[in-house]
């Protein structure tokens, strides 16, 4: 079966339609991905900064305990 020029005139249309709607809902999904991203980033950078100041008070409350306790009248002891 041989397809006339009318029909494959008539698939290539098609087939450029299709690309044309393939390309555009791949657009879509990449601009709503980059949206909800976005938030997503900002809020782990700002948790992660609270983390670390988190970490270097915890680091810190070994050396200002003994301080205390060295600093008391009777070395610590109750």
């Amino acid at each position: 079966m041989s397809l006339s020029e009318e029909d494959k005139s008539w698939i290539s249309e098609q087939l450029d339609r299709f690309r044309a709607q393939v390309e555009q809902v791949g657009t879509s999904l990449l601009t709503e991905f980059h949206r909800s991203a976005s938030p997503v980033e900002a809020r782990q950078r700002s948790h992660t900064a609270v983390l670390r100041a988190f970490d270097l008070e915890m680091e810190s409350l070994p050396d200002q305990v003994k301080k205390l306790e060295l600093g008391s009248p009777n070395g610590g002891a109750a």
